[in-house]
Parts: C-alpha cells; structure tokens; sequence
C-alpha cells in the first residue's frame, strides 16, 4: 500500500511541478541554449532500481565531456569544468529539476537513495551493492541532505587524492545512509525528508536533520 500511495504521490506531484514550472524551464532553456556549449539538458546513465540503468534528466551545467576531464565524476569547489550559469543552477539545486520527467516517467521517486554512476556504485561494499537500489532510487533523500555541501568537503582535503578519499569516507557512508533510509522510510520519514531538503537549499548550513534523526549512522569526518 506504501508503494501504491507514493507512486500516486509521485505522479500528482511530478505533473502539477512540470506544468507550473514550464514557463520558468523554457526561460532557462533559452539561456543555456546560448550561453556556454549551447546545452540545455544533460542525459547519463544512472543505476536504479533492482540495479538496471535508466538515463537521468538535469539542465547542462558541465563542459559536455566532464567525465574525461580534471576530476571525473568528482566535482570540486570552483571547478573550471562548471560553466558560469551552471554554477548558479548548481548552488540552487534548479539543475536537478527536469529530474521530475523522471519521477512522472517512474525512473525515480521523490525520496529514496540517490542514483549515482555505475563507477561509484562499485565503490561501495558488496553487501550494499546488491541491496540499496531494492527501492526505487530517489529525487532527495537523507544522502543528498548530509551531503549538500560535498564538493567543498572533497576540496578541503589536500592530503589526499579526491578519489581515494571518496572511496575510503564518502561512499561507505552513504551507503549506510541509503540502508538506514530502507529500515526506516514511511510516509512520515519522506515528508520530513522533503522538508528538510528546502530547509538545507535555503540554510545551507544547518545540521536540523541531527535533532529530527538521532538513529543516524555514526559520522567519522
């Protein structure tokens, strides 16, 4: 019954967005249409549920071959691959927006773990590999509010290579972060999980979800 009431959630919610924020896509569509590369949305094969892949949906806002230039798939702060308007889109989250194509087409769902590159999504441990996409992947979830700031945790580091520090801290923890989400979603943990993804766009800096989420995986950096 929860899967049936979220995805009726996730097809009301999707349309009403889509339709209201038409007006607002096409304006934005016609800056990065000619501003940059000339790109307006950025398709990439994610893994999903039950580890399939589908292609997800977000406004350009990389030099069109990102993943074979500096970092890969590791973005830092400042990073010269970001063209100027993506950066704004990024610091706003406007850029995961045409992610609720997805949602209406059911790639994905509103709350559930995020759906990431098949490269990172052999990072984490086998145990997590082959469990944490038995839900549908999400728009928002617990990982994306923790880890709303990552490209400048990453960049603080200087002792360490990006990548080896993302294996070694980023990926196990969000793995545990994703399997907390599946032992405790709910209707109850979804909205509050919106709410506060809203609530960490705006205060950026706000740790609220630690008083509504005592139960969390222990955080070692």
């Amino acid at each position: 019954m929860y899967e049936l009431i979220k995805r009726c959630i996730d097809i009301i919610i999707s349309t009403t967005a889509l339709l209201l924020l038409l007006p607002f896509f096409l304006i934005i569509a016609f800056i990065l249409k000619f501003t940059a590369e000339g790109e307006v949305f950025y398709f990439q094969d994610r893994v999903g549920l039950n580890n399939k892949k589908f292609k997800i949906i977000k406004f350009a806002t990389m030099l069109k071959n990102s993943l074979n230039m500096g970092t890969g798939s590791i973005t830092l702060t400042n990073d010269f691959r970001v063209t100027r308007f993506g950066k704004y889109l990024r610091m706003t989250k406007i850029n995961e927006l045409p992610q609720l194509i997805n949602i209406f087409l059911g790639d994905i769902t509103l709350v559930g773990p995020r759906p990431i590159l098949e490269q990172d999504w052999k990072l984490y441990p086998d145990s997590i590999q082959y469990s944490i996409y038995n839900i549908k992947p999400g728009l928002t979830g617990i990982g994306s509010i923790i880890f709303r700031d990552e490209e400048s945790i990453i960049s603080s580091i200087k002792d360490e290579d990006p990548h080896a520090y993302y294996e070694r801290i980023i990926a196990p923890y969000k793995g545990k972060l994703e399997i907390w989400y599946q032992n405790n979603r709910g209707l109850n943990v979804d909205i509050q999980l919106i709410f506060l993804t809203a609530w960490v766009i705006l205060f950026p800096k706000s740790n609220i979800y630690k008083k509504w989420f005592k139960n969390l995986p222990k955080r070692n950096f």
